[in-house]
Order: C-alpha cells, then structure tokens, then sequence
C-alpha cells in the first residue's frame, strides 16, 4: 500500500478528560468518612451516593470510549441510588484514570457508543463524560468544603452541551439522558441536567455552567 493509498488516521481527540479526571481525584483525600453523609448539591445524593455515582460514571464512559457496549453501559444511573463499595478509596481514582485514559484514543471518539442505556455518536458521549466529571467535581467540591476551577476549554464545552436547544450558546440538544440527570431532547429543553439557575452574563464562566447545570453556585451544605 502506497502513502496516497493508506487509510487517514482519525484525528486527534478535541478535549483531554485527563485534567477534570485529576482534578476529582484529587479531592478523595480530604474526604473523611464522617464526610460521607453529608449533603450535596445533588438533592438525592449524600456524598456516598455522589461517590458512587462517580464510581459507575468512570466505568460506563471508559468502556464506552471502548466500545466494550455491556452491562455499565447499559444500565441508566436513575434505574437505583448508587453504592458505595468499601474499597471506593483504592477503586475510584484507578477509574478516573481509565477514563481519561480511554478518551485519549483518537477511536473513541468516532462512530457510534452507548452510556446510561442510549445510543449517541462517540463525540457526544465524550462531550458528555467530561460535562459529568466537572460538574459532579465541582458537587464533590462543594461539598466537602474545598476550593475548585476547572479549564476555560472544559467550562466551553460543558456550556455548549448544557445549554437548551435553540439556545446561542450552542446547546446540542440530542444527549437525552445519556447523563442519567434528568436530561430531554424536546426541542423546548430545560436543559440536560433541568432548569437552569440563572447567573449573571458577567459571572465567572464557571458558575455559568454551574447554573446552567441547574445548580446554585453559591450552594454551601445546609443553604
């Protein structure tokens, strides 16, 4: 085969999950486990269930970045509460880091995947596991009382996909509920996580998409 002739290789991945993957592990250590019951801006989550959450959320899209289209992938986080295995301190960070490190495969982002039982292009599943790694980093943040940002690049993209359809901050309005929170593809969307919160065009970009994730960003545990 000649060079004219070769396949084209796919190009490289437009967004690294690698800096929002760290960026939650991170913050494992702080956590105590007088911690875990504590609240989260997530309503029917304590951080226990926030944890978990994040725990099956790191399987599902590694192995949907994969294409390995079984039992993680199918399963939608709304069908029960998540559970907290007790070794979630040594399992967590090792699927953060399997996360990012699918993701990083030209591969995964192309063709079609699934996470949270729907079927979506591989760009949008990307798109929406990074959405689910800084918005719940920012939950686990906030409530564990601990400082966090995330990347101009990442906010951009959480915004473009959180915003409702129609909306000129470029919502996509075709990831359903690909994110397990709650999401809708009417053409009147509320947004994929509900309602948004409304913010001030000025804000910080990150409370922007905060808001537009259906958060207060001024939510401390107990407000």
């Amino acid at each position: 085969m000649n060079a004219n002739s070769a396949p084209a290789s796919p190009p490289a991945p437009a967004l690294d999950l690698e800096p929002a993957a760290r960026r939650v592990a991170g913050l494992l250590a702080a956590i105590d486990d007088d911690l875990l019951g504590g609240s989260t801006p997530c309503p029917d989550y304590a951080v226990r269930e926030l944890l978990g959450h994040l725990a099956g959320l790191a399987a599902a899209f590694r192995d949907a970045a994969r294409k390995d289209l079984g039992a993680s992938t199918a399963l939608s986080p709304d069908a029960s509460l998540p559970v907290l295995g007790d070794d979630w301190r040594e399992v967590l960070p090792r699927r953060l880091e399997e996360v990012a490190a699918a993701w990083r495969s030209p591969a995964a982002w192309t063709g079609l995947t699934r996470a949270g039982g729907v079927e979506l292009p591989g760009e949008v599943a990307g798109a929406v596991a990074l959405n689910e790694l800084v918005v719940h980093g920012w939950d686990l943040a906030r409530a564990t009382g601990q400082p966090y940002e995330a990347g101009e690049a990442e906010l951009r993209s959480c915004a473009a996909l959180l915003a409702p359809a129609g909306d000129d901050t470029g919502g996509t309005g075709d990831t359903s509920n690909a994110s397990g929170t709650g999401g809708t593809d009417s053409a009147d969307s509320a947004g994929l996580f509900g309602p948004a919160v409304p913010v001030p065009d000025d804000a910080p970009l990150l409370d922007r998409v905060i808001g537009l994730s259906g958060r207060r960003p001024d939510w401390r545990p107990g407000s």
